[in-house]
């Protein structure tokens, strides 16, 4: 993918459609064994942010196409003592081939990839999560063979992840319906540009009802209630958010041959019940495993690599 090297993926926006179908095209080529890539380069992690599945699969896909990982832990680098994130960016530029960050405000995010030459990746901000959908469109064409025409729910906090999987689903031809309680809809901008993505190809809902929401779709997504950084909030959003669990009811309403996501990690008896999460329509563990293979093409892709 010639046309993505050098490049930034700040958000999914920054993306065609045919540059997502042809990611995940490479991806399920890189999975199956089907062709090999390789690249002796450096990537670079700053996270500001816990990570368990990020942290792992990009480490692993990045020395599985032979280049090698530094984990910038911010703890322990300039950065904690306050030096300016223009002066880290045009540095790491002169170190790193490529740089992927996990941090709070999509600003900072910016400001590195304004300073830095090499391609900058968000790996996770408050505003979106672009790795996690490209994983999550991966399962879901692995699933159904075909992207477009399908349906999927997203239930729960309008976050970063319901940001992101607004602007996927509407670039691929997935129609999105995005179920939150009142005070915690999404961006409108967000949403805004999900349904110019769209251009009335696709469906672009954000309602208050799960019921309805769930209604015949083909995927049941949710994330945690609360996420980084909100965690004294948890226990106040339980009663606001139970509506929206995905349970054994709320599955009935779905299409039949239904498939269930989480994009981790889970807490089990609120956004998601136990035989749910362990049930045979859920593809949560195939969704954590894709992580690695769409960052490896993704990686591949920024850096050029043959």
């Amino acid at each position: 993918m010639a046309a993505l090297k050098g490049r930034d993926l700040l958000s999914l926006a920054d993306l065609t459609a045919d540059e997502v179908l042809e990611l995940l095209l490479l991806a399920a080529q890189l999975k199956s064994g089907q062709i090999s890539i390789r690249c002796n380069k450096v990537l670079g992690l700053l996270f500001y942010k816990a990570s368990t599945r990020t942290r792992v699969s990009f480490s692993v896909a990045m020395y599985q196409l032979g280049g090698q990982v530094i984990d910038l832990n911010p703890n322990v680098t300039q950065v904690s003592r306050g030096e300016p994130v223009e002066d880290t960016a045009r540095v790491l530029d002169r170190y790193l081939d490529i740089l992927a960050i996990r941090t709070f405000e999509q600003q900072q995010l910016e400001i590195f990839a304004n300073y830095a030459n090499i391609p900058v990746i968000n790996a996770l901000t408050d505003l979106g999560h672009p790795c996690q959908i490209l994983a999550d469109l991966l399962t879901i064409k692995e699933c159904f063979g075909e992207l477009s025409g399908l349906t999927l729910t997203y239930l729960g906090d309008g976050n970063n992840v319901a940001h992101s999987l607004l602007l996927g689903c509407a670039l691929v031809g997935i129609n999105v319906r995005i179920a939150t309680p009142s005070e915690y809809k999404p961006d409108p901008t967000v949403v805004e540009n999900a349904c110019s993505i769209a251009a009335n190809k696709t469906e672009v809902t954000v309602t208050e009802d799960p019921i309805t929401a769930a209604k015949g779709a083909n995927i049941l997504y949710t994330d945690v209630w609360a996420s980084m950084g909100q965690e004294s909030e948890a226990l106040a959003r339980i009663p606001v958010f139970q509506p929206y669990q995905i349970n054994d009811q709320l599955l009935s309403v779905a299409d039949k041959k239904a498939i269930v996501l989480h994009c981790l990690p889970a807490h089990r008896g609120e956004e998601i019940t136990h035989e749910v999460m362990e049930g045979s329509q859920s593809k949560i563990w195939d969704q954590a495993e894709n992580r690695m293979h769409a960052q490896k093409a993704l990686l591949a892709s920024l850096l050029g690599a043959d």
